[in-house]
């Protein structure tokens, strides 16, 4: 018996957050009865529906997409504004891991692996992620340093940054960013913060994976070896979450303020 949510993020339906909001939502449906609640487990022989369509099990699929400018990162727009799923073969049910804004291009990973989906995208496993940003202006080492050490943002401090210039031309200078978090336009408000607007943001690195030379709105499979890199994260990720799992089940993890239990 395993957990619901864990369930449809191993079966390609989305995430095991996304999954969670599914539930929560009423969207999900055990042998015909609605289920509104986290913590419910389910045998394999359970018919389990999101919105009326059975889920089966699915080949685990993994696309690297380059994702171009407007488009959005989701399943489906109310705006309707095109998706990144409409770039992509709808054979297999797939997921974008994580977002890339409207605005922005470059890698993005689409797959049905829920789990690993998880780990990727959890600011906990810190998965790097690198951009090129081109921003306006001729910005002093003094203030890439303020990036370098952390800057301070409306929702609070970022982690440091790893940040070089890549080129500086007239009126404007290209960065290569890597940083470890997924806030929303946090590469965008991190340089607007120190003066420099960016003009244009691609992502070129996530975790192990290269954006390389593949066509811009085009998808390719994962190498061996790059399918191989992303298993030592999964497993990287499996033992901090027993470890972390077996801490507090000791009383010694933290609290939601990061202080430990007493």
């Amino acid at each position: 018996m395993e957990r619901l949510q864990k369930v449809l993020a191993a079966r390609g339906v989305a995430s095991r957050r996304k999954a969670e909001e599914l539930i929560l939502a009423g969207r999900v449906q055990v042998n015909g009865k609605t289920v509104k609640e986290l913590g419910v487990r389910v045998a394999s022989t359970d018919k389990i529906t999101v919105d009326g369509e059975v889920i089966g099990k699915q080949p685990l699929t993994y696309l690297i997409l380059n994702k171009p400018p407007g488009y959005v990162t989701t399943a489906s727009d109310p705006q309707g504004r095109p998706t990144v799923l409409d770039l992509v073969p709808d054979t297999v049910r797939l997921f974008p891991v994580g977002r890339l804004d409207y605005d922005t291009s470059g890698l993005l990973l689409l797959t049905n692996d829920g789990e690993l989906a998880n780990i990727l995208t959890h600011p906990r496993f810190e998965v790097k992620k690198t951009y090129l940003a081109t921003v306006q202006g001729l910005p002093a080492e003094n203030a890439l340093d303020k990036l370098r050490r952390g800057i301070r943002l409306a929702d609070g401090p970022t982690r440091p940054a790893e940040v070089r210039v890549v080129q500086r031309k007239r009126e404007k200078t290209v960065l290569e960013l890597v940083i470890a978090e997924g806030r929303k336009r946090q590469v965008r408000r991190m340089c607007e913060a120190i003066g420099h607007k960016v003009l244009e943001l691609v992502r070129t690195g996530f975790g192990p994976l290269r954006l390389g030379n593949l066509p811009l709105g085009s998808t390719r499979p994962l190498t061996r070896g790059e399918k191989e890199a992303l298993e030592k994260i999964r497993q990287r990720g499996r033992k901090k979450q027993q470890v972390e799992g077996h801490t507090r089940s000791r009383g010694g993890g933290k609290n939601d303020h990061g202080q430990k239990r007493r």
